[in-house]
């Protein structure tokens, strides 16, 4: 079996794309998306018409345009998969609970108009402290949520008291991180700070049995993913795919519930709103990767934005 095969029969395989051809073509279980990956697959020619006819619907108002095909392009993602989509909530609302909430409830009913049933969705959004609060809310309402831009213990330790469904740590932007401070090019993977945060995330739910999942994001390399076999989920760029296909080499399990269970015991703790601000302003990660996180999130809507408005005009 190929690398990918082996890796199929320990983790659940996600597709970080909106291209529905990659998709199609790959067969994830779930998919995830964000705006940069809608605007690349709005910008096919095979979406032309769907475009064309939902700007004129809402010619005046982009953000309900942007919505609209948001849920659309989500609709299109679960045509193709059994599993789940996770829909990004609008960045600007990061630091808004309620907002966050009313977003995420015009989504699922959204969705629901559509026919698609609720297990087949995750909300996704910023896991600050209020983005975490709206998902604690969202979850008791029965709608699964996905915690991003995870960066450090704290906002996994938030994540799991809230009772969310998945979270998504960075490995990949914690790499870049540490290679920017450490000021070097080539860091091991046995080094990599990244892939040692979803190491520690994942060994301190399953020896406290939260229920919460572990989804290894924003990977740099098929070694990343490799080092996190048996994580929970990881989702995967088509292109990292692609090359775990092509690999011929034996993949040995690195995570697993019993495997955290024979590891040093983890202390279960529990945050408020006080302590997990306190926490931030130690993790010099989070603070520096979190707010700019949720810029991109929002620079990439901007993006959208403006080329949705430029097609109008």
């Amino acid at each position: 079996m190929s690398a990918l095969q082996q890796l199929r029969t320990m983790t659940t395989i996600v597709a970080d794309t909106g291209d529905l051809a990659a998709i199609e073509r790959l067969k994830p279980i779930d998919a995830t998306t964000n705006p940069s990956l809608i605007t690349k697959a709005l910008i096919h020619p095979d979406n032309e018409a769907v475009l064309s006819e939902t700007m004129s619907r809402h010619r005046n108002d982009i953000d309900a345009v942007i919505d609209e095909l948001t849920i659309q392009i989500g609709c299109n993602i679960l045509s193709l998969i059994e599993g789940r989509v996770s829909t990004e909530v609008d960045a600007r609302l990061s630091y808004d609970t309620q907002a966050t909430i009313d977003k995420a409830l015009a989504f699922m009913e959204a969705y629901q108009k559509s026919g698609i049933d609720s297990e087949r969705v995750l909300i996704k959004m910023a896991a600050t402290w209020q983005g975490i609060e709206a998902a604690r809310y969202l979850e008791t309402q029965g709608i699964h949520c996905n915690l991003t831009l995870l960066f450090g213990q704290h906002q996994a330790i938030a994540c799991a008291d809230a009772g969310v469904t998945l979270i998504s740590p960075f490995v990949g932007r914690i790499l870049d991180w540490q290679k920017r401070q450490q000021n070097r090019q080539n860091i091991p993977v046995s080094d990599d700070m990244g892939v040692q945060s979803v190491k520690l995330i994942y060994q301190y739910y399953k020896q406290h049995g939260y229920k919460t999942q572990v989804m290894g994001a924003s990977f740099r390399s098929t070694e990343q993913i490799l080092a996190l076999a048996g994580c929970d989920l990881l989702t995967i760029a088509p292109n990292l795919i692609d090359e775990l296909a092509a690999m011929d080499i034996e993949v040995t399990r690195q995570l697993s519930e019993s495997m955290s269970m024979d590891m040093t015991d983890m202390t279960r703790v529990s945050l408020s709103a006080e302590e997990f601000s306190h926490a931030y302003q130690q993790d010099t990660i989070t603070q520096d990767l979190l707010p700019k996180g949720i810029d991109g999130f929002i620079s990439a809507r901007d993006e959208l934005a403006h080329m949705l408005a430029s097609m109008r005009s």
